[in-house]
């Protein structure tokens, strides 16, 4: 037992005998055999107990016990007590949910304050399955059949190589007692009616299930880290070509692990990858996702601008990272993009910055007649995004005077009779 256990904490270097960890000590065979076993293999541990009043003197009789073992072991104890019924009535969660929460978070606190490298928590092989089993039923993705983690953050698990039945033995051999929670031999719950009914159905097929339904799982574990550590590549990119992605074989599933950190659920992904060109999604995140010939882009949900007015020259906040200059000044021509020059005479104030309309049109500089700016903007090729986020200056006369950054209009173009222009100049903050 102490080479299995030894051998699996080393394989996953989930403890360091140089560093403190609290043990989650509930009473119950899984936790003091942890105890027992961190104990003698020489870790430093301080044990932790809570008290969640929700069996009346079944729960005083946990703690009373869980006190004199460590006092046995000469192991320090902690103890915290909780009224789980009324947090779980406050915080409109379930009482298993409240009883969670609640633990997981004094343990952090706890661990932080003695300065302990992690806190241990008695999960064995029979949790695995039995998180495997009950996630396969109510469906799930590969994640969701690599059972449960030897290592989540500060929480470690050095028994998830060892059966209940192991565990047993192990205590018989030591000769130790251990409290029995009441409300585990009770099949009113799923997890409890996968340990007490299914699970025995299935150990008649095969008696050797738990131990391939967990060697499965770390199968598939490995599998997993591969596939997080190919969609950790594109952690915080914007854009996706969907063709490259064909090389790593599922670009759904990479598509998923992208936009997931976004916000997007796997039942939109699953709407994304059959889109057509131009179709927008959006997540309660804020993002929004475009399919864009054979692109995904993501930026986050526009919010409305409200136009903004220029009564004179001067210079005005288009946004917080972005000013815009307007002056008049001696006749030049801009040969920049970004920077508009036009005929002052031919300009009446007040202008209006605004972002793009449907119907707006102008006569691009250079050609005759007008043309609807939403189709200039197609002919350059121009996202959805880049389209619905594209400013506008407009006259008094609401003329597009200039599609900013793009180009100006031929009504207010700067010919060999101008004296003075009115120049738009960016400036970034």
């Amino acid at each position: 037992m102490l080479n299995k256990v030894r051998d699996y904490i080393k394989k996953y270097k989930l403890l360091d005998t140089n560093e403190l960890y609290l043990v989650a000590l509930s009473g119950g065979a899984d936790s003091v055999a942890l105890l027992l076993l961190l104990d003698e293999m020489g870790y430093q541990t301080h044990a932790i107990h809570c008290n969640f009043h929700l069996r009346g003197e079944e729960s005083d009789r946990d703690e009373r016990f869980c006190e004199s073992l460590c006092q046995q072991k000469n192991i320090p104890f902690h103890r915290v007590h909780f009224d789980t019924l009324m947090y779980a009535e406050t915080h409109k969660v379930s009482v298993e949910m409240a009883a969670r929460e609640l633990r997981y978070r004094y343990f952090e606190q706890l661990r932080n304050d003695i300065g302990a490298a992690g806190v241990c928590v008695a999960h064995h092989r029979d949790d695995t399955v039995e998180t495997v089993l009950l996630n396969l039923v109510r469906g799930t993705g590969l994640r969701g059949l690599t059972g449960i983690q030897p290592k989540n953050g500060n929480i470690l698990r050095p028994l998830l190589c060892l059966s209940r039945k192991e565990i047993e033995a192990y205590l018989r051999t030591k000769g130790q007692e251990y409290v029995t929670d009441s409300t585990n031999l009770e099949a009113d719950v799923q997890r409890n009616v996968i340990r007490l009914k299914v699970l025995p159905l299935l150990q008649e097929l095969n008696p050797a299930v738990s131990e391939n339904i967990q060697r499965t799982a770390e199968n598939l574990l490995e599998a997993q880290q591969v596939l997080d550590a190919v969609s950790n590549l594109f952690d915080d990119v914007k854009e996706l070509e969907l063709n490259e992605l064909k090389k790593f074989g599922s670009s759904e599933y990479i598509v998923y692990q992208w936009a997931k950190q976004y916000g997007f659920n796997g039942a939109q992904v699953r709407q994304i990858m059959e889109a057509e060109t131009g179709r927008v999604f959006s997540s309660p995140a804020g993002y929004d996702l475009l399919v864009d010939r054979g692109r995904l882009l993501v930026e986050p949900s526009l919010k409305p601008m409200k136009p903004l007015l220029i009564p004179e020259e001067g210079t005005y906040v288009l946004d917080h990272q972005m000013r815009l200059s307007v002056k008049k000044e001696p006749a030049w021509i801009s040969k920049d993009a970004a920077i508009a020059t036009v005929d002052a005479s031919k300009v009446r104030f007040p202008l209006t910055v605004r972002r793009v309309e449907e119907g707006d049109v102008m006569q691009p500089f250079g050609m005759e007649g007008r043309k609807l700016l939403s189709d200039l903007m197609t002919d350059r090729k121009m996202t959805l995004f880049e389209k619905r986020r594209q400013l506008v200056v407009t006259d008094a006369d609401h003329q597009v005077v200039w599609l900013v950054g793009i180009r100006t209009d031929h009504r207010f173009q700067v010919s060999d009779t101008t004296t003075e222009v009115l120049s738009f100049v960016p400036k970034l903050v």
